[in-house]
Protein backbone atom coordinates (compact mmCIF):
# COMPACT_ATOMS: atom_id res chain seq x y z
CA UNK A 1 0.00 0.00 0.00
CA UNK A 2 2.90 2.34 0.76
CA UNK A 3 4.11 2.37 -2.68
CA UNK A 4 0.86 3.15 -4.31
CA UNK A 5 0.46 6.32 -2.07
CA UNK A 6 3.38 7.77 -3.05
CA UNK A 7 2.97 6.56 -6.59
CA UNK A 8 -0.03 8.75 -6.30
CA UNK A 9 1.27 11.30 -4.38
CA UNK A 10 3.75 11.54 -7.03
CA UNK A 11 0.90 11.77 -9.92
CA UNK A 12 -0.97 14.27 -8.04
CA UNK A 13 1.97 16.76 -7.63
CA UNK A 14 2.71 16.70 -11.54
CA UNK A 15 -0.88 17.39 -11.97
CA UNK A 16 -1.25 19.99 -9.50
CA UNK A 17 2.06 21.87 -10.71
CA UNK A 18 1.09 21.61 -14.44
CA UNK A 19 -2.27 23.26 -13.33
CA UNK A 20 -0.63 25.43 -11.14
CA UNK A 21 1.92 26.60 -14.02
CA UNK A 22 -1.00 26.87 -16.66
CA UNK A 23 -3.06 29.67 -13.88
CA UNK A 24 0.02 31.34 -13.98
CA UNK A 25 1.11 31.61 -17.28
CA UNK A 26 -2.04 32.28 -18.73
CA UNK A 27 -4.89 34.42 -18.65
CA UNK A 28 -8.47 32.53 -18.05
CA UNK A 29 -9.46 31.88 -21.58
CA UNK A 30 -6.27 32.55 -22.86
CA UNK A 31 -5.43 29.77 -25.34
CA UNK A 32 -1.64 28.86 -27.47
CA UNK A 33 -1.83 26.78 -30.79
CA UNK A 34 0.54 24.42 -30.24
CA UNK A 35 -0.78 22.15 -33.23
CA UNK A 36 -2.74 24.02 -35.56
CA UNK A 37 -6.30 23.11 -36.33
CA UNK A 38 -5.67 20.24 -34.09
CA UNK A 39 -4.36 21.11 -30.60
CA UNK A 40 -4.31 24.27 -28.27
CA UNK A 41 -3.19 24.84 -24.53
CA UNK A 42 -6.08 26.65 -23.09
CA UNK A 43 -6.48 28.21 -19.41
CA UNK A 44 -10.66 26.85 -18.86
CA UNK A 45 -11.86 26.80 -15.38
CA UNK A 46 -14.92 24.27 -14.98
CA UNK A 47 -17.24 24.39 -12.40
CA UNK A 48 -18.55 21.38 -12.73
CA UNK A 49 -17.47 17.61 -14.10
CA UNK A 50 -16.83 16.27 -17.09
CA UNK A 51 -18.28 18.33 -20.06
CA UNK A 52 -19.58 20.74 -17.62
CA UNK A 53 -22.26 18.76 -16.07
CA UNK A 54 -23.12 19.41 -12.31
CA UNK A 55 -21.81 23.07 -13.20
CA UNK A 56 -21.44 25.07 -9.45
CA UNK A 57 -22.11 21.90 -7.74
CA UNK A 58 -18.71 21.58 -6.39
CA UNK A 59 -19.30 20.72 -2.53
CA UNK A 60 -21.61 17.64 -4.18
CA UNK A 61 -18.62 16.64 -6.49
CA UNK A 62 -16.35 17.12 -3.57
CA UNK A 63 -18.37 14.45 -1.94
CA UNK A 64 -18.69 12.49 -4.59
CA UNK A 65 -14.62 12.49 -5.29
CA UNK A 66 -14.29 11.51 -1.59
CA UNK A 67 -16.87 8.59 -1.84
CA UNK A 68 -15.22 7.39 -4.35
CA UNK A 69 -11.87 7.58 -3.01
CA UNK A 70 -13.20 5.01 -0.11
CA UNK A 71 -14.75 3.04 -2.54
CA UNK A 72 -11.24 2.62 -4.41
CA UNK A 73 -8.96 2.01 -1.00
CA UNK A 74 -11.58 -0.74 0.09
CA UNK A 75 -12.40 -2.19 -3.84
CA UNK A 76 -8.71 -2.10 -4.86
CA UNK A 77 -6.28 -1.51 -1.99
CA UNK A 78 -7.20 -2.79 1.47
CA UNK A 79 -6.03 -6.24 1.89
CA UNK A 80 -4.76 -7.17 -1.21
CA UNK A 81 -1.46 -7.73 -2.73
CA UNK A 82 -1.06 -5.56 -5.72
CA UNK A 83 0.75 -6.65 -9.10
CA UNK A 84 2.76 -3.26 -9.96
CA UNK A 85 0.13 -2.92 -13.05
CA UNK A 86 -2.28 -2.59 -10.42
CA UNK A 87 -0.06 -0.14 -8.23
CA UNK A 88 0.11 1.90 -11.82
CA UNK A 89 -3.81 1.93 -12.65
CA UNK A 90 -5.19 2.09 -9.14
CA UNK A 91 -2.41 5.35 -8.48
CA UNK A 92 -3.50 7.02 -11.56
CA UNK A 93 -7.36 6.68 -10.77
CA UNK A 94 -6.74 8.11 -7.08
CA UNK A 95 -4.37 10.93 -8.42
CA UNK A 96 -7.02 11.86 -11.12
CA UNK A 97 -9.79 12.16 -8.78
CA UNK A 98 -7.39 13.68 -6.03
CA UNK A 99 -5.72 16.20 -8.56
CA UNK A 100 -9.56 17.48 -9.50
CA UNK A 101 -10.41 17.36 -5.97
CA UNK A 102 -7.93 19.53 -5.11
CA UNK A 103 -8.60 22.25 -6.92
CA UNK A 104 -12.55 22.47 -6.17
CA UNK A 105 -11.67 22.70 -2.37
CA UNK A 106 -8.40 25.16 -3.51
CA UNK A 107 -10.45 26.66 -6.04
CA UNK A 108 -14.15 26.51 -6.62
CA UNK A 109 -13.41 25.04 -9.77
CA UNK A 110 -11.15 22.49 -11.78
CA UNK A 111 -8.53 24.11 -14.14
CA UNK A 112 -8.42 22.10 -17.68
CA UNK A 113 -5.62 23.07 -20.32
CA UNK A 114 -5.70 20.44 -22.98
CA UNK A 115 -8.03 21.64 -26.01
CA UNK A 116 -8.27 19.47 -28.82
CA UNK A 117 -10.26 19.92 -32.12
CA UNK A 118 -11.02 16.61 -33.85
CA UNK A 119 -11.95 16.21 -37.18
CA UNK A 120 -13.62 19.68 -37.04
CA UNK A 121 -15.42 19.08 -33.38
CA UNK A 122 -13.50 21.26 -30.45
CA UNK A 123 -14.18 18.58 -28.13
CA UNK A 124 -14.31 20.09 -24.29
CA UNK A 125 -10.98 20.97 -22.45
CA UNK A 126 -9.80 18.52 -20.08
CA UNK A 127 -6.57 17.95 -17.60
CA UNK A 128 -4.22 15.35 -16.97
CA UNK A 129 -6.37 14.58 -13.88
CA UNK A 130 -8.91 14.09 -16.13
CA UNK A 131 -6.61 11.46 -18.51
CA UNK A 132 -5.89 9.53 -15.03
CA UNK A 133 -9.43 8.97 -14.78
CA UNK A 134 -10.39 7.33 -18.18
CA UNK A 135 -7.39 5.82 -18.63
CA UNK A 136 -7.38 3.57 -15.50
CA UNK A 137 -10.84 3.11 -15.70
CA UNK A 138 -10.63 1.86 -19.27
CA UNK A 139 -7.90 -0.48 -18.55
CA UNK A 140 -9.07 -1.75 -15.30
CA UNK A 141 -12.32 -2.38 -16.86
CA UNK A 142 -10.35 -4.29 -19.59
CA UNK A 143 -8.42 -6.18 -16.69
CA UNK A 144 -11.37 -7.15 -15.49
CA UNK A 145 -13.25 -8.44 -18.06
CA UNK A 146 -9.93 -10.47 -19.10
CA UNK A 147 -9.71 -11.58 -15.95
CA UNK A 148 -13.29 -13.06 -15.71
CA UNK A 149 -12.93 -14.65 -19.57
CA UNK A 150 -10.01 -16.77 -17.56
CA UNK A 151 -12.06 -18.12 -15.05
CA UNK A 152 -10.43 -15.81 -12.26
CA UNK A 153 -12.94 -14.33 -10.14
CA UNK A 154 -15.31 -16.27 -11.23
CA UNK A 155 -18.25 -16.68 -9.28
CA UNK A 156 -19.04 -19.97 -10.63
CA UNK A 157 -15.76 -21.89 -9.55
CA UNK A 158 -16.73 -21.09 -5.62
Amino acid sequence: MFITLIFTLILTFIDQIIKIFIDHKFLLDESKEIIPNFFNITNAHNYGAAWSILNDKSLFLIIVAIIALILIYFYFIKGKDLKKTDIVLVSMLSAGVIGNMVDRIRLGYVIDYLDFKIFGYDYPIFNLADIFIVISIFLLILKAFKEDKNGKNNSSDK
